[in-house]
């Protein structure tokens, strides 16, 4: 049985006194008003992670990640990050392969697979994104395009390994823009995922995948996103660093 997620990427963003106020005020709304079945992740930035954690350790339903990971065990990788080092600190997931990454720092699919076997050894659940640029899209070749992002860094995974693996789907042209793909584009896409999971894998690993929604996901339109049969849920950006517009994204299910 697939997951309800919604995770919260701060990326860059929020002082250190800053980040503890905002998961202080996470925390307390989704005790007080979040009922249903749902898995809430945040993703703050490298060092507030042990931080945000100690502070949800009370809470069952926040889950705590990293917004990315060395593709390395150990060793002279000089400002490097690594899943040993996440699990130690009680980190659970690690979002791999955003298109920020992808875009700046030129994560190709070889990079991503070794990124995601390394998580998974340390028992890290990865959330791991895909999506097109306005271009595919534009173009048509936006399902040939994620299909390929899946394919090369997805299949040399076992099916046990992938159990442990969440999609993000993110269209790059919906990232910061104000652009939302509708909620019949974000079907379509999803359940083409899916599809395209069921050849990777099986149906029954591809039904079980919690596939998330994430390009400028808000209170106004999480509600109908997330009522789409193959939409489990969202990695939400801007609206993460708003305890109140957060929380309401959380309550849309």
């Amino acid at each position: 049985m697939r997951k309800k997620i919604v995770a919260g990427n701060w990326k860059m963003n929020k002082t250190y006194e800053e980040a503890l106020t905002l998961v202080s005020e996470i925390d307390n709304m989704v005790k007080d008003e979040v009922t249903g079945e749902v898995t809430v992740v945040i993703a703050p930035p490298f060092p507030y992670l042990q931080s945000v954690g100690k502070l949800t350790q009370g809470n069952d339903k926040l889950h705590l990640a990293a917004q990315n990971v060395s593709e390395h065990e150990s060793g002279a990788y000089t400002g490097e990050v690594s899943a040993r080092m996440l699990q130690s600190i009680g980190t659970e997931y690690v979002i791999i392969g955003h298109s920020e990454r992808r875009m700046y720092h030129h994560e190709d699919a070889q990079t991503l697979y070794q990124k995601l076997k390394a998580s998974i050894a340390q028992g890290l659940k990865p959330i791991f994104c895909c999506g097109e640029p306005l271009e595919e899209r534009d173009a048509d070749r936006h399902f040939d395009y994620v299909g390929q992002q899946l394919h090369d860094s997805l299949s040399y995974l076992s099916n046990e390994e992938f159990d442990k693996v969440v999609i993000a789907y993110e269209p790059i042209w919906a990232i910061g823009t104000g652009r939302t793909a509708s909620s019949q584009q974000a079907q379509e896409m999803h359940a083409y995922i899916r599809e395209q999971l069921s050849r990777l894998f099986d149906a029954e690993a591809a039904y079980n995948t919690s596939i998330l929604y994430g390009g400028s996901c808000n209170p106004g339109n999480a509600k109908e996103l997330f009522a789409q049969p193959d939409v489990d849920g969202g990695l939400i950006g801007g609206a993460s660093l708003k305890s109140r517009d957060f929380t309401d994204i959380i309550k849309s299910f």
